[in-house]
């Protein structure tokens, strides 16, 4: 959990050059926004606009002004980018210009149900990820495939299972993000 001055001197002591601003469409997809290391300052302060039109399902274009405000505590460092010039990614909160929350916003949707549940239920409610995904092969252009990496079940091991060295390389970079 860092605080934006703590985030402003990480990137400095480690060579970031990059940070990726990240938020999700209502389909759930990740979508981000990169800037210059430089240029955090100015996003903790102000935020940074983009054009929610172009995101689907966000604004019509007579509406798509809105801003980014990266949330320190979610600063994680990309390791599959190059350790000289990093790369790190925080998530946003969107906001339209005059700070009010987007109500579409996944973030802001999730802390009112937060919200609403202690208030009205005293339910208090703690969240964590779990990660579950499945392997495919990708075609001779290095594109996916609906063609599952392997044919094992739930909890096979080699020589069935072909996935135990990707599933080692996802745990450490998971690992080297802090998850």
């Amino acid at each position: 959990m860092y605080t934006e001055n703590e985030v402003l001197e990480f990137v400095k002591e480690e060579d970031v050059k990059f940070v990726r601003l990240a938020f999700f469409a209502l389909n759930g997809k990740q979508k981000n926004i990169s800037i210059m290391a430089s240029e955090l300052p100015r996003a903790f302060k102000y935020g940074v606009s983009f054009d929610a039109s172009s995101v689907t399902g966000f604004q019509t274009p007579d509406k798509s002004d809105m801003f980014l405000h990266p949330d320190p505590a979610t600063l994680a460092v990309l390791p599959w980018r190059p350790s000289a010039g990093k790369v790190v990614r925080m998530f946003c909160d969107i906001k339209y210009p005059d700070g009010t929350p987007y109500e579409k916003d996944c973030r802001h949707l999730l802390k009112k149900a937060v919200q609403t549940a202690k208030n009205d239920f005293g339910v208090e409610m703690m969240f964590g990820s779990e990660i579950e995904f499945y392997l495919f092969k990708l075609d001779e252009n290095g594109e996916p495939t609906s063609i599952p990496f392997d044919n094992a079940g739930y909890m096979d091991i080699a020589p069935e299972d072909k996935g135990e060295n990707i599933r080692r390389d996802i745990c450490f970079t998971l690992e080297q993000m802090g998850i």
